[in-house]
């Protein structure tokens, strides 16, 4: 019990440290897309500079979630916005990298709808349980980055060798692909599990699961969210 006269501690406000890094993230998207496009892409200044806040958003996409959890603020908000910034600076990377003709059109819808398709079904199993990131998909986000990053980079300027350059930004993009399609069905079998390992406990439970599964003899009670432990 807590002791006499100290109040008990409530939730995390929407207004701490590990939210305001996601909603910065949000904020430099913007900026880096302008920088990234003006000139059509041909000042070296200017993409140096799009490289460096593409850097720095990519590194609050790593720092906000450790934060949330090792402080334990994690919250709705958070939950929510952390992946629509994520994609947000993915998706505004590749389609300006496309738009400038510097990444195939082929590349970008391959790893957007990926990325859009896992968000959607992240939300369609979150009452659930939460799929943690694998080591695949973790591995994937960096090489992703990084694959962003060296296009983003006016290397010419760096190696003036175009089958130089090429062959640097390939060996790390090709991993990249590999590993957003095979995280992401990955990913998939793993939500449909989960998903029907909550309609067979709220079937167990006389519970509608999620597909409307009844109980025993038919039974069934009030809807609510299955039986499932969510994964910390």
């Amino acid at each position: 019990m807590e002791p006499a006269g100290r109040p008990l501690a409530g939730p995390p406000g929407v207004l701490n440290i590990a939210n305001m890094l996601t909603g910065l993230r949000l904020l430099l998207v913007p900026v880096f897309v302008v920088m990234l496009l003006a000139e059509d892409g041909g000042d070296s200044n200017l993409r140096f500079a799009a490289f460096g806040v593409f850097a720095l958003a990519s590194i609050t996409d790593r720092l906000d979630g450790d934060i949330a959890r090792r402080r334990g603020l994690v919250t709705a908000f958070g939950t929510i916005a952390d992946p629509i910034a994520d994609k947000a600076l993915i998706g505004a990377a590749l389609i300006g990298l496309s738009m400038l003709g510097e990444l195939a059109w082929w590349i970008t819808v391959v790893i957007l709808v990926r990325e859009v398709g896992i968000t959607g079904l992240r939300f369609w199993v979150l009452r659930h349980g939460i799929i943690p990131a694998s080591r695949g998909g973790k591995a994937k986000a960096f090489l992703q980055a990084v694959a962003i990053g060296l296009y983003v980079l006016p290397l010419h300027v760096l190696i003036p060798v175009p089958l130089i350059v090429d062959a640097l930004r390939w060996a790390v993009l090709a991993p990249a692909l590999v590993l957003t399609i095979v995280t992401g069905f990955d990913y998939l079998f793993r939500a449909l599990r989960l998903r029907a390992a909550a309609g067979r406990a709220a079937g167990a439970a006389g519970v509608p699961g999620p597909a409307g599964a009844a109980g025993p003899a038919g039974a069934t009670g009030p809807a609510g969210p299955a039986a499932v432990p969510e994964t910390p």
